[in-house]
This record gives structure tokens, C-alpha cells and sequence, in this order.
């Protein structure tokens, strides 16, 4: 697939526009999410990517478009399993509701420039050295495994905050409350770091430790890296909405880790396969490439969609009849969304409420003492 330049830099630029639009739409004035808000914007992403895989259908052919296609779900279906620890990092730093917007789309930002200059070099490795495949095949069976033990365990996802969020704690003074939506603020003639600047380099850095799992698996999709990043992309943006949206849906779905690590294993086989046919290894073959059949791009999409749609109908039939399932699963709780315009209008007040009275606070300590 030959890329030129120039799509490379309008497609950044088209993904910025509408990062922007998004902030100015959405972020401009803090507020409680509403389903009905959500819901629409889950699908005005998903309609953006199905319209720029049908693009690359009409100008590149069905393979690129197929390609695109499943590594956009794959890279989706991991990104709900993420969810989870998104939950639990915005209940440990305890965000207001009506900025977690921003919060996330900060933090996914940070995470997608920084998603980029790891495809940048996988795709760079990757074409200089086919072994590659074989640790990336490695890491996708060590992952799934992984998914299958937290899977029977039955436990939520244990989170840690990373080193670099505690060396910034150590560097610059935190702030024990937030300051509305500012990511620094100055008391007592002091600047000072506020939880809010935290909590988006967690999301960040923690989508990139993700990002360990998802670029491997895509990678064994399509070693396109104009799709591997679009794919990226759709997915990552439209992440923000599908954190409101799904709620307590989250719990529901009990044999998702089951699920996704079908389907790493099953990239991981793929990636095995595709590495013994562009074999150049010497203790391999003599260096030379091993006739083993390759997995079609049509048969990957139909096993990802195929499992992913059996996984979360059997999760929701199994706790519809036995609800204590989706306790037993975890007590994490959904993110805060408002059923309809009155609840959002409640949170929304509260939580100015507060803001304000920290504004009042912070004026008094930021006001210059007088002079004797």
C-alpha cells in the first residue's frame, strides 16, 4: 500500500480537526454525560471509521479495507477491557464527574502521539527484521494466558501508578483538591500541580502500556502502518464516549478476558504462521521461508467479530439469569452518567458547587498580603 505524504499529514490534520471540534463541542463548558450523549457520539465515531474503511475499499480494494476493518475492532474490543482500569483510576483519584471528560480526552491524546512513535518504530523493526514476528507472536500467547488466569480468578484489574507519575509527585508539590479543571495553580506565591494534571498522565501512560498488548495484535493483522495507526486512532477516540456509555454494562461482561484471549491467540498462531513463511532465520529451514498456509484477512475478521459477539451475548444471558455473576465478577462500578437531563443538571450543580467554593479558596490564598 503506497501512502503518500501528503495523505499522511491530512489525515493527522483531519484527525486533529476533529479532536478540536470535539474539545470545543463537548469540553468547552464542564458537564454530566448523558446516555443519549453518549450514545451519539459512540456512534458518530464508529460511523467516521466505517466511512474511512469504505474509503480505503474504493481507493486501495477490498484486502486494505479488510485489514483496516479488523484491526479496528480488535484494537476496539481490547480497548473495552481497558475500560476497566480507566474506572479505577478515575474512582482512586476521585475525578469529578463533570471533568472526566477531559480527563480522558487529554489522556488519550497524550496516549496517541505517544501510540504513534511506537508504531512508528514496530513498523521499522518489522521491516528490517522478520524475527520480530515471532516475539510479538510470543508476547500475544503470554497475554492471553494472562487473560484466561485473570478471567478464572474473577478479580478487577489491579492498577499501579506508574513511575513517572510518582517522580512527578516528587518534583513538583501536589495539591490534596482539584482547582476546577486547572492542571496547576498558584497559592501562597507557590505554583502547585493539581490531581487533574495526574490523573491525565495515568490515562496516558497507562493506554500505552496497553498499547504492549493491541500494537502486536494489529501488527499481525496488517503490517500497514498507515492502517495501524487510522485503526489506532478511530479507536482511541471514540474510547472517551464508550466509557460513559457502557456504565454498568462493564461488570455484565464476565467472560470478556475469555474472549479476548481467543482472539490474541489466535493472532498470535497467525503471526507464527506468517513469520515461518518469511522465515530468515538460519536454524530455521536454512534461512529459507517455509511453506505453511497463512490465515486470509477474511477469515481473521470472521473469528474476531465471530468471538467477540459470542462472548458478550453468553456473559449477558449467564448474569440475566444469575445476577450474583456480575458481583462476583467485581465490585468496581461504572463510571458516573446521568439517565437523563435532570440527574445530569444535579451532578453538574454539585459539582460547580465545589469548584466554586475551591475558587473562593484559592483567591484568598493567591491575594497578594499587605504590606507593613
Amino acid at each position: 500500500m503506497n501512502v503518500p505524504v501528503w495523505l499522511w499529514f491530512a489525515t493527522i490534520g483531519g484527525l486533529v480537526a476533529i479532536i478540536l471540534a470535539d474539545l470545543f463541542l463537548v469540553d468547552h463548558k464542564p458537564h454530566a454525560v448523558t446516555i443519549k450523549e453518549a450514545t451519539r457520539w459512540v456512534l458518530f465515531y464508529v460511523a467516521l471509521a466505517v466511512l474511512f474503511g469504505l474509503g480505503i475499499w474504493f481507493f486501495a480494494g477490498g484486502q486494505y479495507a479488510g485489514e483496516f476493518f479488523a484491526g479496528y475492532i480488535t484494537e476496539y474490543s481490547l480497548s473495552v477491557d481497558n475500560l476497566f482500569v480507566f474506572v479505577i483510576i478515575m474512582s482512586s483519584f476521585a475525578v469529578p464527574p463533570i471533568h472526566q471528560h477531559r480527563v480522558l480526552l487529554v489522556g488519550i491524546v497524550i496516549a496517541l502521539v505517544m501510540r504513534g512513535i511506537f508504531i512508528a518504530v514496530g513498523a521499522a523493526a518489522i521491516e528490517q527484521f522478520t524475527w520480530v514476528f515471532f516475539i510479538f507472536a510470543a508476547f500475544l500467547l503470554y497475554t492471553a494466558v494472562n487473560m484466561v488466569r485473570q478471567g478464572m480468578g474473577g478479580e478487577d484489574e489491579e492498577w499501579k501508578e506508574p513511575r513517572i507519575v510518582k517522580a512527578v509527585r516528587k518534583i513538583f508539590p501536589v495539591t490534596d483538591e482539584y482547582h476546577g479543571s486547572k492542571t496547576t495553580v498558584k497559592l501562597d506565591g507557590k505554583r502547585w500541580v493539581t490531581p487533574m494534571l495526574i490523573v491525565m498522565i495515568a490515562i496516558g501512560l497507562t493506554d500505552l502500556l496497553f498499547a504492549l498488548d493491541s500494537i502486536p495484535a494489529i501488527f499481525g493483522l496488517t503490517q500497514e502502518s498507515y492502517l495501524v495507526f487510522t485503526a489506532n486512532a478511530f479507536a482511541l477516540m471514540g474510547l472517551r464516549q464508550l466509557y460513559f456509555l457502557l456504565g454498568g454494562l462493564l461488570k455484565k461482561l464476565i467472560y470478556l478476558s475469555y474472549g479476548l484471549a481467543v482472539i490474541l491467540a489466535f493472532i498470535g498462531v497467525k503471526l507464527v504462521l506468517h513469520a515461518l513463511h518469511e522465515n530468515e532465520l538460519p536454524f530455521l529451514n536454512g534461512g529459507r521461508p517455509i511453506p505453511v498456509p497463512e490465515v486470509s484477512i477474511g477469515l481473521s475478521l470472521a473469528v474476531i467479530v465471530g468471538v467477540l459477539a459470542i462472548t458478550t451475548v453468553v456473559s449477558l444471558v449467564a448474569v440475566r439469569r444469575n445476577p450474583a455473576l456480575a458481583d462476583a465478577h467485581g465490585g468496581i462500578q461504572g463510571p458516573p452518567v446521568a439517565h437523563d437531563a435532570a440527574e445530569a443538571r444535579a451532578i453538574e450543580e454539585h459539582d460547580r458547587h465545589v469548584d466554586e467554593e475551591q475558587a473562593r479558596d484559592d483567591a484568598a490564598h493567591s491575594a497578594p498580603r499587605p504590606t507593613h
